[in-house]
């Protein structure tokens, strides 16, 4: 577990000038999540704005991120959330040199089962266009996309980030009641049994905050994925998308491809098992602190 941060340390994180991420390795103690985030954390929900203040102190680090190689990532947004929201993630993206793009589909109305099957279709025609594969990022139920499609076409994802996912399924979440009366309703348990029996073949990164007051912090850990890899951060809900921490993650993970050698093309799976990949997972060779 990472040292406390001395008094310095935690005024420049307050400020951004310094990552408040930490890699999380014992994720196997954590609690089951037992229901949604208490009211005292869903009202911190009104400080969001707080976490995209930040992003001016951490403007210098970010901008010293990897540069990218100009593969396609596809940015999808969480329940009932505009495209647009991920709108400064992406152009942030771009200037690091990917080709990061919105899933297309305007505001995520909350129907899962439709949208991974309209979004791997897209996914495919992108990635046969591009020539290789893609990443996929996603926001709260976005994230839960994001990891069906790679679970139905891993040879056409090359990595996928989630933050605030509530893979544990919408129960643990403030809205679960609208949820539950949407057209998404009982999705969540189909993924938990693909979780069991054909989890996730493509390097995952997930994100989780304790101060997430939408999304319980223990729900969005991924107990099922082997080699899954676990940041927390320290982020309202709804101020992950605009927490340099979050864009500084995803800068520092998209470079990371799941094969030893990048591939010089890809093919579409048609029939039979998922394949099988040599691993090189994408963390670092010493689990980080916090990306700088």
């Amino acid at each position: 577990m990472a040292s406390p941060l001395t008094p310095a340390a935690t005024f420049l994180a307050t400020l951004g000038v310094r990552s408040r991420a930490r890699a999380s390795s014992d994720t196997v103690t954590f609690e089951r999540p037992s229901g949604p985030p208490p009211m005292r954390t869903a009202l911190g929900e009104l400080g969001a704005a707080l976490d995209a203040a930040r992003l001016v102190g951490a403007l210098p680090r970010l901008a010293s991120a990897p540069r990218g190689d100009g593969h396609l990532v596809v940015d999808i947004p969480g329940w009932k959330a505009p495209e647009l929201s991920g709108l400064p993630l992406r152009t942030y993206l771009r200037r690091q040199g990917y080709d990061a793009r919105g899933w297309g589909f305007g505001t995520n109305t909350g129907n899962p089962r439709r949208d991974v099957e309209r979004l791997a279709a897209r996914v495919l025609e992108l990635v046969e266009q591009k020539g290789s594969p893609a990443s996929l990022v996603g926001w709260s139920l976005g994230g839960v996309i994001a990891r069906e499609v790679a679970r139905l076409h891993p040879e056409a994802v090359r990595r996928v980030i989630t933050y605030g996912t509530p893979v544990g399924g919408p129960s643990y979440t403030t809205i679960a009641r609208a949820y539950d009366r949407g057209p998404g309703a009982g999705g969540h348990r189909v993924a938990r049994r693909r979780d069991e029996t054909d989890p996730i073949a493509v390097p995952l990164t997930v994100l989780f905050s304790r101060r997430d007051g939408i999304v319980s912090w223990q729900a969005c850990i991924d107990h099922s994925t082997p080699d899954a890899e676990h940041i927390e951060i320290s982020s309202t809900h709804l101020g992950m998308g605009f927490d340099p921490d979050v864009w500084a993650i995803v800068a520092a993970r998209l470079p990371h491809h799941h094969l030893a050698d990048p591939p010089q093309g890809w093919a579409r799976r048609d029939t039979g098992a998922p394949q099988q990949f040599n691993p090189m997972t994408g963390h670092d060779a010493t689990p980080p602190e916090a990306p700088a």
